[in-house]
């Protein structure tokens, strides 16, 4: 931690606190150590809550150096992990720039920049320039790149936290290392509100790629004061099941009726289509209240944003693309609509409302059923506690290396063994072995072993000094037109009336896929009528009447940290703790410590009980959905080859179960440790998912490019590409490095092999198995999901027929007999 050195210049001029005093504020103890640490020369990671002048004090330094020097050229970056913060930012950094008269010109420059404006940039920067890793990483491959960042004194990355441990932050580190080629003497200064792993992103800002503290101070502002969290306890019944929380939709009109400006969280894309469908219904006092996700037109996202930094909106119903950093002061309510998945991120977000210094930011937390009231409990006690969670940053990935190459090969010729150690100086990549960087240059250069006979995957050449070089123009083009590391499914945009109408945004090509005219669906907040599919549109006219389908969109839903999983497990066991939970969440525990028992943190307990023909094995894990559904594809093989005649699974976030046409009487061998060896492998060689993991993989690495000049392929046409080339390697070149960079993917990722383990762990040290003659109280709520994933498509009619009613009468007899002798 630092502290300020004695000196007797001071560190804010007198320009600087001439404008503090007028604006009525007195500078921050860790805006002055910022200030220190630039004039010390040392690199800086600023930890601070929100509202305590966090961007302020990253830009001080550069500030107070424009003004004492002015200079012409690009003298200080900003990297956003958003476009919407880059561009709230600069709106900002405008009012002192303006009121103080500094002779300083700051900008944007993202994907939705002006191609003049960006071309003016190049040949004359500013000398403050916001961008995203994105465009950063373009910029880069430009064949002026020492001119343009020769220069740079400063680069400071906000909500680094966000990018860290990302491709986009592999990116990003590995870019920062080139700039480093180009600017060594610049500074990097990182900032972030939520910090679970700080030498983590200490090694991260390093220009040695290690947790050096001497490369790097850590200023640490003030802990802030700790919000005030609420759990909703709506006057509807709560739900035993579902995700989407419109239950509770009146509660909310009325919190936000009462409040001055509210932001709504969701954690999907589709649920906020829904909750903000849900509570126009019952707006009765037409309130503004506006919608904010990812996949609408950035026009509308800008017009909402824009309205609500005026004041102008009483509510936004918004998904993580308003998590980080957007200042708008007058929220006066964050309501948290789903469980939160993770203290930090619940943190994160809390921290949007308020954003002041000297006072409590103030939530709601809205479980969407049962389960979610434990899940919700537990985060306000982690943030009544400020613990922090998340996995610390993941070595780099190889396919975003390949990318980088590529790239640095567009600016510029470069030396293999001088840009292995350029490489290893990005803390990602800090451990890189040589073979794989060897290997992953081979990729970039020629396609590799397999792929080497085809022309079209050479990309670079050896020129007569043994440098690698970009083999044509038409290569730097295409990488220029698909440079960056989010893969979207492939979208269609909306059009409302005809091929030339307007456009509300996008969705996804297999959802308007399941589409046929005449069916309506929920976008951008209002009823449409689908009309058919033109030229890469989706046709659409306004709708008065339909039961909607809603757009699934990728991404779905955020993964449950283990940090957070492992306080629903102590507090669903700790009876004790129960006290503040609601009075029929309390009941339904009570039945369930009654019936059969309740899960240790210590231990996994399994359930199975005969239902409808069927015999049922419910497994409470707490590892989340995507370690659970890989659990439950692996368990299914498993009883198949023992026998059981599994029909299917379902997995929530907490709970996994399995149904087969004969009992299990003995769960434990099903749960052995082995199956994460072969079982894995096997069934990760069967399945779609490596393919679907390979075809990101390739196109983040530019084996398959999304665009290219006067054409964009279709999502059938990247995907059929990637089929092919997956099989000739997975047939000729089985290590080869894209098919080794998709299993660290899918391993990581869609598979959370790491949960997995854990769950088998805790069944080898203590399995609890509970017999019983009738579902649980506690496994209802992941009945009530069957349907949504099987093993054995339509052989569970029946059980989709059955109401949750009966169901929940089943579990709980004593509330079924009370109700047969009032009758």
């Amino acid at each position: 931690m630092s502290a300020l050195a004695e000196t007797a210049e001071p560190l804010l001029p007198a320009a600087f606190e001439g404008w503090f005093r007028h604006k009525g504020w007195t500078p921050h103890l860790h805006q002055l150590a910022m200030l220190q640490a630039a004039r010390d020369g040392v690199h800086a990671l600023l930890i601070a809550p929100t509202g305590g002048g966090k961007t302020l004090s990253g830009f001080l330094p550069s500030l107070t150096e424009l003004a004492e020097r002015p200079r012409e050229g690009l003298h200080t970056l900003y990297i956003s992990p958003l476009k919407a913060l880059a561009v709230d930012i600069h709106r900002n950094l405008e009012q002192p720039i303006a009121e103080m008269r500094l002779p300083i010109r700051a900008e944007t420059r993202t994907g939705d920049t002006p191609q003049a404006k960006r071309e003016r940039q190049r040949r004359h920067a500013p000398q403050i320039l916001m961008t995203t890793p994105e465009s950063l990483a373009l910029m880069l491959s430009y064949g002026d790149a020492d001119r343009i960042f020769g220069g740079v004194r400063c680069v400071i990355i906000d909500e680094l936290h966000a990018l860290a441990g990302t491709k986009r932050g592999d990116l990003l580190a590995l870019g920062l290392a080139r700039l480093a080629f180009h600017a060594p003497t610049a500074r990097r200064v990182g900032l972030s509100a939520t910090v679970a792993h700080p030498d983590a992103l200490v090694a991260w800002l390093s220009p040695s790629g290690h947790a050096d503290p001497a490369l790097v101070r850590t200023v640490q502002g003030p802990p802030g004061i700790k919000p005030i969290v609420e759990i909703l306890e709506a006057e509807a019944p709560l739900p035993w099941s579902g995700h989407m929380g419109t239950y509770a939709v009146a509660d909310l009109y009325d919190r936000i009726r009462k409040a001055g400006t509210t932001l709504l969280f969701v954690n999907t894309r589709a649920q906020a289509e829904l909750v903000f469908q849900a509570l126009w219904r019952v707006n009765d006092d037409v309130l503004p209240i506006a919608l904010h996700h990812g996949s609408l037109a950035a026009e509308q996202r800008r017009k909402v944003e824009a309205a609500m930094a005026r004041g102008e909106l009483r509510a936004v119903v918004a998904t993580s693309s308003l998590d980080l950093g957007i200042d708008w002061a007058a929220v006066d309510l964050v309501i948290q609509i789903g469980a939160p998945k993770g203290a930090s991120r619940l943190l994160q977000r809390i921290g949007r409302s308020n954003h002041r210094f000297d006072e409590p930011s103030v939530a709601l937390l809205v479980p969407a059923n049962r389960f979610e009231v434990l899940e919700c409990q537990a985060a306000a006690d982690a943030v009544e506690a400020m613990t922090l969670d998340g996995d610390p940053p993941a070595p780099g990935t190889l396919d975003t290396l390949a990318q980088h190459l590529l790239g640095c090969a567009c600016s510029a010729p470069f030396d293999a063994k001088e840009m292995y150690a350029e490489v290893r100086r990005a803390a990602p990549y800090a451990a890189l072995t040589r073979r794989d960087f060897d290997d992953v240059l081979d990729f970039v250069a020629h396609g590799g072993y397999a792929l080497q006979v085809y022309d079209r995957f050479h990309r670079l050449k050896r020129d007569a000094d043994g440098r690698w070089r970009v083999a044509s123009p038409v290569v730097a083009r295409q990488y220029r037109m698909n440079v960056g590391t989010i893969v979207e499914e492939e979208t269609l945009k909306v059009r409302l009336g005809g091929g030339f109408g307007k456009v509300l945004g996008e969705v996804e090509e297999y959802f308007a896929q399941g589409l046929v005219p005449g069916d309506t669906f929920m976008f951008a907040g209002q009823l449409l009528r689908f009309e058919g599919i033109r030229e890469m549109s989706v046709i659409a006219s306004r709708a008065a009447s339909g039961e909607p389908k809603v757009p699934a969109f990728a991404g779905g839903r955020m993964p449950l940290t283990t940090h957070l999983a492992d306080r629903v497990r102590r507090l669903l066991s700790t009876p004790a703790h129960w006290a503040g939970l609601p009075d029929d969440v309390r009941e339904w525990l009570e039945l369930q410590r009654h019936r059969s028992g309740l899960p240790g943190p210590g231990e996994l307990m399994v359930e199975t009980f005969p239902r409808g023909g069927r015999h049922y094995m419910v497994a409470y894990c707490f590892e989340g959905r995507q370690a659970h559904q890989t659990l439950g594809m692996l368990l299914t093989k498993r009883m198949e080859r023992a026998g059981l005649g599994p029909i299917g699974f379902v997995a929530t976030d907490y709970v996994l179960a399995t149904w087969s046409l004969h009992p299990v009487t003995d769960p434990a061998p099903l749960f052995s440790e082995d199956m994460l060896g072969d079982d894995l492998e096997a069934w990760m060689g069967d399945s779609s998912l490596l393919r679907r993991t390979f075809r990101n993989v390739a196109i983040i690495a530019g084996l398959i490019e999304r665009r290219s000049p006067g054409e964009k392929k279709t999502g059938r046409q990247v995907t059929v590409s990637a089929d092919l080339i997956y099989d000739v390697l997975r047939r000729h070149q089985p290590d080869h490095v894209l098919l080794r960079a998709t299993r660290a993917d899918a391993a990581r990722g869609l598979v959370d092999v790491a949960r997995v383990a854990l769950s088998l762990k805790r069944a080898r040290r203590k399995l609890t198995h509970r017999a019983l003659d009738r579902v649980s109280p506690l496994a209802v709520p992941v009945l009530l999901e069957i349907g949504r994933v099987s093993v054995a498509a339509g052989a569970i009619d029946a059980m989709l027929e059955e109401t949750a009613a009966e169901m929940i009468a089943e579990a709980t007899p004593q509330k079924a007999e009370g109700r047969r002798r009032r009758g």
